[in-house]
């Protein structure tokens, strides 16, 4: 993977710890995220002017990619409802990476080398230790079956976003269209939900919000990017290592346990995320 796409995943990686850990921060998960969605919108109404429309073949990616995010956002909201974010968020991004790692075999024709294949996989058993724990809390089991759902929305996305981008006539349309829709759906569906208290909650979240909108979709947009460029295993393996610093935030700012094991996994994903950079990807 070329040094400058692989900073920028990384980049991506830490602004998507980020913003998670601000919906999952007291307050409203649903108006948060919302208001997070809606911030994206902004950005594709404001890049529209500057861009083409996508081309045609470009158009069921787009819409299937909003689809499967409209099912995303509820799941991250509910397994916030349920689990602490070092333990739910490390359950859904680490079962991601494998499950694109099939679908790109069978829908882009992309096969890993050795090297790249035993680096996804030691990213992914180290980000799924991050989740053991000898007492879970009352409820977690709940977040932990939320988390799994996420886990699956996130592979179909990316996959179909990968498949999209390189459809795509132009990347830049192609991501500029997917995000003035994507926020859309969900983001007026909870304004309907919560209209009767809307404006108190808007007043106690938007400066949350906000910041987790000007991270969410720089983050993502560049995801997309990268998928254009590298092998859709690897960038999806290396955006995951979003766990560390998620689990660093919930254990050090939010008061969640920590331990040795958690430590270790930690220094895993490193190790693997050095094996996967330093290993060959090939064409695709």
């Amino acid at each position: 993977m070329d040094a400058f796409v692989f900073s920028l995943v990384l980049t991506a990686a830490v602004l998507h710890a980020g913003w998670n850990a601000l919906v999952k921060s007291a307050g409203d998960h649903w108006v948060r995220l919302a208001l997070t969605n809606f911030l994206g919108t902004g950005f594709g109404l404001a890049a529209l002017p500057f861009v083409p429309v996508p081309n045609a073949e470009a158009w069921p990616f787009i819409l299937g990619s909003v689809a499967v995010h409209q099912a995303y956002f509820i799941f991250v909201c509910m397994q916030y409802r349920y689990g602490d974010l070092s333990h739910v968020y490390p359950i859904s991004r680490g079962v991601a990476p494998l499950m694109v790692a099939f679908g790109a075999y069978v829908f882009a024709g992309e096969t890993l080398l050795p090297q790249g294949i035993a680096a996804v996989a030691v990213i992914c058993a180290a980000i799924l230790s991050l989740t053991f724990s000898t007492s879970w809390k009352p409820g977690e089991g709940k977040g932990v079956f939320f988390a799994l759902c996420t886990g699956v929305t996130i592979a179909l996305y990316s996959v179909i976003d990968g498949l999209g981008g390189r459809t795509a006539d132009n990347i830049a349309s192609y991501i500029t269209y997917l995000f003035m829709i994507d926020g859309l759906p969900f983001g007026l569906v909870v304004l309907y939900l919560r209209r009767n208290s809307f404006l108190p909650v808007l007043k106690a979240n938007w400066k949350t919000g906000l910041i987790s909108g000007l991270m969410s979709y720089p983050a993502y947009g560049l995801v997309i990017w990268a998928m254009t460029l590298s092998p859709m295993t690897y960038v999806s393996a290396l955006r995951e290592t979003s766990v560390i610093l998620a689990v660093l935030i919930g254990t050090r700012l939010m008061g969640e346990p920590f331990g040795m094991r958690r430590l270790v996994a930690a220094m895993l994903v490193v190790m693997g995320v050095v094996a996967l950079q330093t290993s060959k990807a090939p064409v695709f």
